[in-house]
């Protein structure tokens, strides 16, 4: 903001203020307390006689859930709630591209304001541990640094609508396994470098208005009413918006007043989230707080802490009298959502050039697998959606591929996707495989549609994966598969790594995520090559489970004792481990291929010593030597060799995403500030910048480093 948008903001605040304390006076202690808690599934209650509005809240953060009841889970049966399915996080990380995030949000946050909704319950920031978390399709992967440059634009998308982001999961909900009681015990280095940069940056840098916390426990606390947690959000961060429970996961009333939450959901009157007559009267925050604030154990100045966050949090959304109307299943909504997708897709290999796939030959193409025509926006847990279409790969690829005799079998079947149980397939296994055998040696080649789904341990909510490989068959299948026909690539739907044991035997590999509405046209645009593959991993996909950080250290630390969980890898997650332990993985943090080619060169700092508020600059030239039209992500990573801390090898610290025609060049410069070259002291329990040597890595990937630069900070 330019400084009359920041005098005009500064001006509006004040207002609120004044009239957020006019209210305070107004309203009785009962008509607070009740500010604080659920009315219904996904409302609180406003104050009718003084002209307060409710609080409507929705699933996110894909887009907008369908309608559900008002005092269960069921859907309310309504035929004007579909909305467009965008991407999930995982592809929108992939993208690399800030501002895809920014229209992202922009987009998502107007079909929440046209479904009247005031906060979207999305994004979520919670890092890639294991590739075993059912929940990971819905986070920004290992990297605090891209998390956080990637949740910041989202948010202020969504806020612009006046629809307040809830980030979340508030914090070290990094899976689904046990996630409602496990205490996770992790070293404050860890927490700090690692879980907490994202959820900073969200309420530093996006300036975001709601937060939700995490169903764990971390130092024996439940996070929803977490006396450290609250610190460092409240004091430290300086958050002025409203923490909301996730839903169900508030314990106790003293700790919820005392340490920070100011709405809760989702509760019933036993702590599960079951509903019996006047529920919600008997939440942690209702009946019993108000006895507690009654009998004068508890101040009244919380409960005002928590009205006025609330209120606040009411101009910003439903009070707010200049907020747009909002849209919903307009044309640029799955513009942006296509987009996206196509540059979210990770092309993974590519021998002899399989893709991109020629349009204008009269060729044979075997289109295998239940992926190729399961519908991706359904199961998932609270982020499932009603899409109003959804065009499966095999409708896109019909579309798209006129010339082609395009044959399909479905392979092998998985069952329906429901919540927290798994339903057996109906349909005879050896038959849907030998059919695709069959289909497989008629084509000219074969594009394999697997990977997972939305379905209970797979990638959903409220269970993790029991495996590392993948299911129903899929890896028999396709080594049968390239037995009759070797002109065989696999298409990967999942948010999540899996095992490749078939990895030597495929020409080409394509990671394509769930990619909503526009799944199938953004797939088809990929490989026809229409569009170029830009994008890159988010995370790391270890050759073999135990390669992975979590999994190397034994049950105790993924996934617990049932009891504790202890975080034994501290801050080597994701390719810091793979690098520092010389681990190779599979596929790289921050890999990807073009159709195209690009040269990285003329790398420079700009000078060689830094003091600790200065800014370094690096620039280089990047050329595109390839064909096509297409984008490169350039990847700075720093690290300090001869450290007097454990580190890691390098660490992202900086990434830009750009554009050129084909025999182009482009000058680029990105820029890190030396503060942010600092470890988090836990011997002063701050952040410390040590003096000394640094190395910049320069490249397109983390394990694809073209140039190293030496600097020092003094």
């Amino acid at each position: 903001m330019n400084s009359q948008q920041v005098t005009a903001q500064n001006n509006l605040d004040e207002s609120i203020e004044k009239s957020i304390n006019k209210i305070l006076l107004q309203l009785t202690l009962e008509e607070k307390v009740a500010m604080c808690h659920a009315q219904s599934k996904f409302s609180t209650p406003g104050v009718p006689r003084l002209g307060i509005p409710e609080i409507w809240m929705s699933d996110g953060p894909h887009g907008v859930r369908g309608e559900i009841n008002w005092d269960d889970w069921g859907y309310a049966g309504w035929t004007n709630d579909s909305i467009t399915a965008f991407p999930a996080l995982t592809c929108l990380a992939a993208t690399f591209n800030p501002k895809l995030s920014k229209k992202y949000g922009v987009n998502v946050g107007e079909e929440a304001r046209y479904r009247k909704k005031d906060v979207l319950l999305g994004p979520g920031v919670n890092i890639y541990r294991t590739p075993l978390n059912g929940r990971n399709f819905e986070y920004m992967g290992e990297d605090p640094y891209l998390s956080s440059k990637m949740v910041v634009p989202y948010i202020q998308g969504v806020q612009s609508n006046g629809v307040a982001a809830c980030i979340k999961h508030y914090v070290l909900n990094n899976q689904e396994h046990w996630r409602d009681h496990i205490n996770v015990e992790v070293s404050d280095r860890a927490l700090h470098e690692i879980y907490l940069p994202a959820f900073k940056a969200a309420v530093q840098e996006g300036k975001v208005w709601s937060l939700m916390s995490a169903y764990n426990q971390y130092k024996g606390q439940y996070c929803s009413h977490n006396e450290k947690l609250n610190k460092i959000l409240k004091e430290d961060w300086k958050f002025d918006g409203a923490l909301i429970t996730d839903w169900g996961a508030t314990h106790n009333t003293k700790e919820a007043a005392l340490y920070g939450l100011d709405i809760e959901m989702g509760t019933g009157t036993d702590g599960l989230t079951i509903s019996t007559k006047n529920a919600y009267d008997y939440y942690y925050l209702a009946n019993p707080f108000l006895e507690l604030l009654k009998k004068g154990e508890i101040e009244e100045s919380y409960l005002n802490d928590k009205v006025r966050r609330i209120l606040r949090l009411m101009y910003r959304t439903t009070m707010n009298k200049n907020r747009q109307f909002g849209k919903a299943n307009n044309q640029e909504h799955l513009d942006v959502a296509r987009e996206i997708a196509t540059e979210g897709i990770v092309l993974l290999k590519n021998e002899n050039s399989f893709f991109p796939i020629n349009d204008t030959k009269k060729i044979t193409i075997a289109v295998i697998g239940e992926n190729a025509t399961r519908s991706m926006t359904i199961g998932g847990g609270s982020s499932e959606l009603k899409a109003k279409n959804e065009i499966s790969p095999l409708e896109g690829l019909k579309a798209r591929y006129k010339n082609a005799n395009i044959i399909h079998a479905m392979g092998y079947e998985s069952g329906p996707s429901v919540y927290a149980k798994v339903l057996p397939a109906t349909l005879d296994a050896e038959k849907l495989k030998k059919e695709a055998i069959e289909v497989a040696s008629k084509a000219d080649l074969v594009l394999f549609f697997g990977g997972l789904n939305k379905s209970h341990h797979q990638d959903c909510e409220g269970g993790d994966r029991q495996s590392y490989g993948l299911p129903f068959g899929q890896n028999e299948l396709i080594n049968e598969i390239t037995n009759v026909n070797q002109n065989t690539s696999v298409i990967l739907v999942s948010g999540n790594a899996v095992e490749m044991p078939w990895h030597n035997k495929v020409k080409a590999i394509m990671q394509t995520w769930y990619l909503g509405s526009e799944a199938g046209n953004a797939i088809a645009d990929i490989i026809s090559g229409d569009v170029n593959p830009s994008g890159k991993l988010p995370f790391s996909f270890p050759k073999k489970l135990e390669d992975n950080a979590a999994h190397s250290f034994g049950e105790i630390s993924y996934p617990g004792d049932s009891i504790n969980q202890i975080y034994k890898e501290g801050i080597l997650v994701g390719y810091r481990w793979h690098d520092t332990k010389k681990i190779k993985p599979l596929f790289a943090f921050g890999e990807g291929l073009s159709y195209s080619s690009f040269k990285i060169s003329e790398v420079k700092v700009n000078k060689k010593t830094f003091s600790k508020n200065d800014i370094i600059k690096v620039t280089c030239q990047v050329t595109n030597t390839g064909k096509y039209y297409g984008s490169e992500v350039v990847q700075i990573y720093v690290g300090k060799p001869k450290s007097k801390v454990n580190r890691a090898i390098k660490e992202l610290k900086g990434f830009q995403k750009v554009f050129i025609n084909k025999g182009n060049s482009k000058n680029i410069e990105i820029t890190i500030k030396s503060s942010d070259l600092a470890f988090y002291d836990e011997s002063i329990s701050d952040w410390n910048i040590e003096n000394g040597n640094y190395e910049i890595h320069v490249g397109n990937a983390s394990n694809n480093i073209v140039s190293k630069l030496k600097i020092e900070v003094e």
